[in-house]
């Protein structure tokens, strides 16, 4: 399965999640490129968007691959046999984490300078991403949604690989995801385009959709 952008990942991805165009559901976007599929969920769902920060901790060495994964309320995950298997030290981990925390704070006051975080005690917290490598990511994102109040944390992307989708259901109540290839090496290989996402685009979009928390259904 290859989808043709984020936009059309989206589209596809908020067919499986019919069922949850409810009252109380809320959608939340990873910053970046998982806010492009979110605000395709959202209008489907005529749901209100928001966005959840978290941060990738990159091996030193292979940036792209990740050792854990920091959220706001403080959530760190750290995956130590990642570290381990890359000779990665403390040291590093924490020379990683302090540019990684610096970023996300940044994006977080980018994102919410001009707009309240969308209430989620007792709402339903449908997160969205572009797609799942280790999941360390989506495990800060779940439980930052649950130190905000959410009563159910449902987890969507379009693509990740069977053992994260598994592994991911301890920390979700559900995990939905379109497809489960046997080998997954980059998440961009499964669309066409998967040009990097601006912060422009993401505070566009939260603008965009903003009236959609004030209960207004969008065309």
């Amino acid at each position: 399965m290859t989808f043709v952008d984020r936009a059309d990942a989206g589209q596809r991805l908020a067919e499986l999640l019919s069922d949850l165009r409810q009252p109380e559901v809320v959608v939340l976007g990873l910053p970046r490129g998982g806010v492009v599929v979110a605000a395709e969920v959202a209008r489907a769902l005529a749901a209100p968007l928001d966005v959840i920060v978290v941060r990738k901790l990159g091996v030193p060495i292979q940036p792209e691959l990740a050792m854990g994964a920091i959220g706001e309320e403080g959530v760190r995950i750290v995956v130590e046999d990642v570290m381990r298997r890359a000779g990665v030290t403390p040291e590093q981990l924490d020379a990683v984490e302090r540019q990684a925390r610096a970023e996300l704070d940044r994006q977080a006051e980018l994102f919410r300078k001009d707009r309240a975080r969308v209430p989620l005690v007792g709402r339903t917290a449908l997160l969205v991403d572009d797609g799942i490598a280790t999941g360390s990511s989506a495990v800060a994102a779940c439980q930052v949604a649950r130190a905000h109040g959410a009563a159910k944390v449902v987890l969507a992307v379009p693509v990740g690989p069977p053992d994260a989708v598994t592994a991911l259901s301890s920390v979700a109540d559900e995990v939905r995801c379109l497809y489960t290839p046997g080998w997954l090496g980059a998440i961009g290989q499964f669309y066409r385009n998967f040009s990097q996402t601006s912060d422009r685009q993401v505070v566009d979009l939260l603008r965009e959709c903003a009236s959609w928390s004030e209960g207004t259904t969008p065309n």
